[in-house]
């Protein structure tokens, strides 16, 4: 079978990496997700190569042709190529030598088949000569695709012995590719071995737990790992109801046409209760952005307030997702609506408005501001003219207040 023409194909900064890495007129392979997704009829986001090359002979090749080398992954055969603004992870085919589940010492090759070998899926054990476009599937990947299945190759508790991280990678795969249950042996396996995620950083963790939640829909995926017990070890926190909650999630994100969004379906499937939240980011050691969001997910997450009310405590998009996540709210449509081409006000009186209507510069002006601002929050921000009559009312009362004292 040939690869079916693409313009990613004739990508000339690929064809100059394609060009430099080409010897007796044997090409490198393009390998992996770019054949695969190529195969689906989906978009090509980034394209790998492997070639028998070792790392020396591919920085050489690469710097003859005027391509910058980036030793990336050297100690295991990896060298990013940079040109023209487009990098393409080239890799030595290899063997490995010895692993413990985290990280692994390998050996270069020269056997394709060899190199297929010690890879995670039999989709993702493809490779396409970019010239003559043949695919070379040693696994048949090609048939577990066209199925829906992913299977991991020869052995499941061997490629997950090599890699833990292959567990975490099944689930995620199966939500994004997979169809139906997901593969028996597989699931067996990665259930009888999941406990052996505590020995990987929690960053890794984190980084494959994001990109599960990020796939069109991984409810039926975070089920199947809370029921045979993958969540144990890295997130004991997660829900009993975390795989209905997220479907529940979902359902309404696909009828607003709302964007994947990790901190809301990772709120989805946590409790509501900030010290938790707090205690799960520290673990995975979650940026500061995501931290910040989920601790605004979960403090406001039972408010009473208006959309456009939260909107102006914690931001457009965390109030569109506290709206989202709220299963009870009735009226979530309307309030998500009326976000639509909303810009978030500013209070359009200042301190030295008070200043002027007779205030003491000082504590006092501060405080008369943010009662200015609670009431006009409290009446869904009024224009202006409303806003000064508070102020003015408000300025009034303190002066007499004063003038008692």
């Amino acid at each position: 079978m040939q690869l079916r023409d693409a313009p990613w194909l004739h990508d000339l900064a690929l064809r100059r990496v394609i060009d430099a890495l080409t010897v007796d007129g044997q090409s490198p392979r393009i390998v992996g997700g770019a054949v695969r997704d190529a195969l689906l009829g989906i978009e090509v986001a980034d394209v790998d190569i492997a070639t028998p090359l070792v790392p020396g002979e591919i920085i050489r090749r690469l710097e003859a042709a005027r391509i910058k080398a980036v030793p990336t992954g050297i100690d295991h055969g990896t060298i990013t190529a940079v040109v023209d603004g487009h990098t393409f992870e080239i890799t030595t085919l290899r063997r490995d030598v010895s692993t413990d589940g985290r990280r692994a010492t390998v050996e270069f090759a020269t056997d394709w088949i060899e190199d297929a070998a010690r890879r995670d899926f039999t989709i993702n054990a493809l490779y396409a000569d970019p010239e003559s476009r043949e695919i070379f599937d040693y696994f048949d990947g090609q048939t577990d695709l066209k199925a829906h299945h992913v299977r991991f190759i020869g052995d499941a508790d061997q490629r997950i012995a090599e890699d833990h991280l292959r567990i975490l990678r099944l689930f995620r795969f199966h939500a994004r590719f997979g169809q139906g249950a997901i593969d028996a042996d597989a699931l067996r396996t990665a259930s009888a071995h999941a406990n052996k995620l505590m020995a990987l950083s929690r960053e890794r963790i984190a980084d494959e737990l994001r990109k599960l939640l990020s796939v069109a829909n991984p409810a039926p995926a975070v089920q199947a790992m809370l029921d045979h017990g993958i969540f144990a070890s890295f997130l004991p926190e997660i829900v009993s109801e975390a795989g209905r909650k997220l479907a529940h999630l979902i359902e309404r994100e696909q009828l607003t046409a709302s964007k994947a969004s990790v901190s809301r379906r990772l709120s989805a499937i946590l409790p509501v209760d900030t010290a938790i939240v707090e205690k799960v980011a520290a673990r995975l050691k979650l940026s500061n952005r995501l931290r910040t969001d989920l601790m605004h997910l979960a403090a406001n997450a039972k408010s009473d307030q208006s959309a456009r009310q939260l909107a102006y405590a914690i931001g457009l998009e965390n109030a569109r997702d506290i709206i989202l996540l709220n299963s009870e709210h009735k009226n979530w449509r309307e309030e998500l609506a009326s976000l639509q081409d909303w810009e978030v006000p500013e209070l359009p009186v200042k301190g030295g408005d008070l200043i002027a209507k007779g205030l003491r510069a000082g504590p006092v002006v501060a405080k008369t501001l943010q009662a200015i601002e609670r009431q006009w929050v409290a009446e869904s921000f009024p224009a202006e003219s409303r806003v000064r009559e508070i102020a003015d009312q408000l300025v009034a009362g303190t002066l007499r207040d004063d003038k008692k004292a």
